[in-house]
């Protein structure tokens, strides 16, 4: 017995359909390059584009038309590496201008792997994936909401973080102060909290096993350091786009994981000095001493520059 993607076996025409009809306003025999049937009914719809295309909301046009006139409460708009998956969350039979979950083979994660399983044939329920479907869209709209507040946070959230540590007057003065902080804050709450999952980890660890290190070690500096990054370029690029790779000289944070395009070099392994290394457009690496992570931020100007001159 063969492997099926999400288990729909791609020669049998009742679970897969190529060339589905759809008929669409006054327009008859429209097709859709695919449509995942379970049961007698449509559960997904899919089209295929290039693995060039960079499957804009300009791509979806067909989708739009082929989801008002069928049964399916989704549709997958695909270039083979990248998934992107509509529904009709914000208005009924009607797919939405924006994906609830878009997935890279090239780069999933155990989050992704989480949201695919609720669209296997076996089991598959439209109610729970359409709840499941808009959980994930809220999520993505609190997190980008967050990481936006936390990285230039707005006057409103500055007030509101403001209401809570000063009890006098707020000032003008006060509040750029606190808009200051509120970046290092929270990427100390999120040091402080690896701390304490790490050495739960550890303790775990050091009672199961023999003691036993791995020679790299990505330290707390080293993550924190890699969230200012994150942080900083999120200005003018997706953040899921800056990940983090870790060697014995230095840890380096990287555009699309591509070590051909790094976008600063965290040098924080001496006991003694730790060093920021910044790139050219030639790639020339300058180091620069720094005391704690935070001191990265002196460095934003020349990071978002490196990352424009790899977009470009």
């Amino acid at each position: 017995m063969g492997v099926y993607p999400l288990g729909y076996d791609l020669s049998d025409p009742a679970q897969v359909v190529p060339e589905f009809t759809c008929d669409v306003g006054g327009k008859k025999g429209e097709k859709v390059d695919y449509a995942l049937k379970v049961g007698d009914q449509v559960a997904l719809l899919v089209e295929c584009k290039s693995t060039k295309s960079e499957l804009s909301i300009r791509h979806a046009s067909q989708l739009y038309r082929y989801y008002g006139a069928s049964e399916a409460k989704f549709a997958v708009l695909t270039n083979g590496v990248i998934y992107k998956f509509f529904s009709d969350l914000n208005a009924a039979n009607k797919m939405d201008d924006h994906p609830f979950l878009e997935i890279d083979l090239c780069n999933l994660s155990k989050g992704d792997t989480k949201a695919l399983a609720r669209f296997q044939r076996e089991g598959f329920d439209a109610a729970a994936a359409a709840e499941a479907a808009a959980n994930l869209q809220m999520q993505s709209a609190v997190e980008a909401a967050l990481l936006e507040e936390l990285s230039t946070p707005s006057d409103e959230f500055t007030n509101l973080i403001a209401a809570k540590v000063i009890s006098g007057r707020r000032t003008q003065s006060i509040k750029a102060v606190i808009a200051r902080h509120i970046p290092n804050a929270f990427n100390a709450v999120v040091r402080a909290k690896l701390d304490a999952k790490w050495s739960s980890a550890m303790s775990e660890e050091a009672e199961s096993e023999p003691a036993s290190s791995s020679e790299i070690e990505t330290t707390a500096e080293e993550i924190e350091g890699f969230n200012i990054v994150r942080s900083i370029g999120s200005e003018i690029v997706s953040p899921d786009r800056i990940t983090i790779r870790d060697s014995k000289s230095y840890c380096a944070v990287l555009l699309d994981d591509n070590n051909r395009n790094p976008i600063v070099r965290l040098r924080f392994n001496s006991p003694t000095t730790k060093h920021l290394g910044t790139f050219d457009a030639d790639k020339n690496e300058a180091l620069h001493l720094v005391e704690t992570p935070v001191e990265i931020y002196k460095h934003k100007q020349v990071i978002l520059e490196r990352i424009k001159t790899m977009l470009n």
